[in-house]
Order: C-alpha cells, then structure tokens, then sequence
C-alpha cells in the first residue's frame, strides 16, 4: 500500500468535496513574512492553520491570516470552552498527519471543526499543503463551504510591543 504524501493527502481531499486546490512548490522560508514573499502575496493571505487541543482532549483547527494572530478569548467564547491551547509538536502531528508548518483540515487523518477568521472570506488564499515546500492556494470561502468551517471574528492584530 502507498501512503500519499502530505500534499497528494490535500488534494485528494480537495478533490472528494469538489475543490479547487492549486499546490505550489516554494523554498523552504524561515518566516511567514518570508514566505509571503516567496509567493509574491501578502501577509494577510498566507493564512496559518492552527491545530488547538481542547480541555477535552478533542481538536479544533484555526485559520488565522498571517498578519494577526489568535485571539484565545475570541476563540473560547466562540467554543464554548473555558481553556484551549497549541499542543506540543507530536501532538499536533498525532492530531492531523501533518507537522507544524504544514497543517491544513484538507486530508488531515483526523477531522477536526474547522473555524475560520472572518477577515479570511472572499480572498484567494495561501495555506499549509500538508508538506514542508508547498503551498495550497485555494478560494477561502469555497474552502470554508468544503469543510463546513465556522466563521468567526478568532484574531487580533499582532502586538509588535
């Protein structure tokens, strides 16, 4: 049996609900910022895939534009939950099949809710394609209908203090 690679996962996902995923190889990027530049967007649509770990031992996945960061008391209130946090590295790959970096709900092992910041919708968007030198880019509120994502104000701007 042939196990798929990280970005073969995300489009054979994107191909099950009907989505339309372009995969692009990039150089490996030490920053957002710089991978932003790599694919010639800006910050705001390279958007981070979150995986949180609930109090309960369940998992949410985030989706976060790159130039805010989570709000966890948006995020909580949305929940329902007193406590959420980013798991450790194993967990995080435990969770989804995918490494830090990499995370995107599209052909994660595990399906998670999915909640989306509202400031995402009606861009062409950048994301994690399940493997360290891929981007996916995808329509967000396709991706959003794809994978019944809530739609939420989750982020705040981040504190450059």
């Amino acid at each position: 049996m042939t196990i798929a690679t990280g970005h073969e996962r995300v489009l054979a996902h994107a191909a099950e609900v009907g989505l339309d995923v372009q995969i692009v190889e990039r150089p490996a990027a030490r920053s957002l910022d710089e991978a932003a530049v790599l694919l010639g967007i800006p910050p705001h649509s390279l958007v981070k895939s979150l995986v949180v770990k609930r109090h309960d031992g369940d998992y949410l996945f985030a989706l976060v534009p790159g130039d805010r960061q989570i709000s966890w008391r948006k995020l909580r209130a949305i929940v329902g939950v007193n406590k959420l946090r980013l798991p450790d590295p194993a967990l995080a790959h435990a969770a989804t099949g995918y490494e830090r970096g990499t995370i995107t709900p599209l052909g994660s092992t595990r399906v998670w809710p999915v909640f989306a910041d509202s400031t995402i919708t009606g861009e062409r968007i950048a994301m994690g394609a399940g493997e360290h030198g891929f981007s996916a880019f995808v329509d967000a509120d396709a991706m959003i209908a794809a994978v019944g994502a809530t739609v939420a104000d989750i982020s705040d701007p981040i504190d450059e203090g």
